[in-house]
């Protein structure tokens, strides 16, 4: 079903997730909307006292409350309150079933679609329109390449991983179960590396003989990048999910769970540990190490290793209430430097009245 389909009712909504409801359980659910202004007929959330205090003036039919959020003005005549646990995760039972999946060709592979003959490919996979399966690679049961994608030699795709058009995936990479790679991801292009024998030599390319090792539940979103490492693996752990336009250098590991932000750039040989989270456009210069649980805000400059569980941010990255401290002190220097302008504009405007003082007296002398 899709959102203009949605024909439930408040009732419904709540039996769907075992939810208490405070109000009309014949409210309406046509359509999902943010809680203000809302639409007529739509399903919102409330997870704060924030969004509670909007919901009078919502036009929204019913929304899903966090347990303990206390919403006034509730019309419960006209209007209903489906409470749950966490109001962000049963929005996500809702859309999971309102949002239409991908269209695909169906398994089996189309027509239009080359696969070589050493390929292997699953029967209840789906191999798209033009697609590229190379000598040697594999693709595992359920897995879907929509269309355009490429799969170079020896590739490995595991079960249940669905590749959006565009997808490129170098020779002898391996993607494991589950993962989604959006429009034109490229996994296992050569990693950024050269020499330059003399200062006036040209410069001179490194191989790259290394691959790159998706591990199970990653989704990586549209544009990004993963180069291979000069040798071994850049390795991505379970569950990492990556952002849209997204670089990652030749031999960097990145531990499970963690979140890369969009516009995120991480130099080669990098180390990131589990839970770590990269806000957006945080660039992370090679060979440092990032500990587990840590947090880097949006815009910072890496320029060392990070401890774990330590928040940092800023350019240079230093940790958070130290570049909290410095940015303090810097607004505090314009003022004082402002002051002291001022201090300086006074003094010399009673140097000068002094002297025209003094030179009024001798000439009247």
């Amino acid at each position: 079903m899709n959102p203009a389909g949605l024909q439930f009712t408040a009732g419904q909504v709540a039996a769907m997730l075992g939810a208490d409801l405070i109000g009309n359980p014949d409210a309406p659910v046509r359509t999902v909307a943010p809680v203000h202004p809302g639409a007529d007929g739509a399903l919102t959330f409330i997870r704060s006292a924030k969004f509670a205090g909007k919901w009078a003036t919502s036009a929204c039919s019913a929304a899903l409350v966090t347990r303990g959020i206390d919403v006034p003005d509730h019309d419960a005549d006209d209007r209903a309150l489906i409470i749950v646990d966490n109001a962000d995760l049963a929005v996500i039972k809702i859309l999971e079933q309102i949002t239409p999946p991908p269209h695909t060709t169906g398994p089996g592979v189309h027509p239009t679609a080359q696969v070589d003959p050493t390929a292997t490919v699953a029967p209840d996979a789906t191999v798209g329109p033009s697609c590229i399966v190379g000598p040697g690679a594999s693709i595992g049961p359920g897995t879907t390449l929509i269309s355009g994608v490429t799969l170079g030699a020896h590739v490995s795709v595991g079960s249940g991983t669905l590749l959006y058009p565009g997808v490129v995936i170098g020779d002898r990479c391996v993607v494991g179960d589950r993962c989604i790679f959006h429009a034109n991801v490229v996994l296992g292009a050569d990693g950024f590396g050269y020499a330059q024998p003399s200062p006036d030599s040209d410069h001179i390319k490194v191989p790259h003989a290394g691959t790159v090792h998706v591990h199970d539940d990653v989704e990586i979103g549209a544009g990004s990048c993963i180069d291979r490492a000069k040798f071994g693996a850049t390795t991505i752990g379970r569950g990492v999910k990556i952002d849209n336009l997204v670089q990652i250098g030749h031999g960097v590991t990145i531990g499970e769970r963690s979140l890369i932000c969009a516009l995120c750039g991480i130099a080669g040989s990098v180390t990131i540990g589990k839970d770590v989270t990269l806000a957006g456009q945080v660039g992370v210069a090679d060979n440092f190490t990032i500990g587990d649980g840590a947090t880097v805000a949006a815009k910072s400059g890496v320029i060392c290793s990070v401890p774990a569980g330590e928040s940092w941010l800023g350019y240079p990255a230093r940790k958070h209430s130290i570049t909290l401290q410095i940015w303090g002190a810097q607004t505090r220097l314009h003022k004082f430097f402002r002051g002291q302008l001022a201090r300086n504009k006074k003094s010399d405007d009673d140097a000068e009245a002094k002297r025209l003082t003094e030179s009024t007296a001798k000439s009247d002398a």
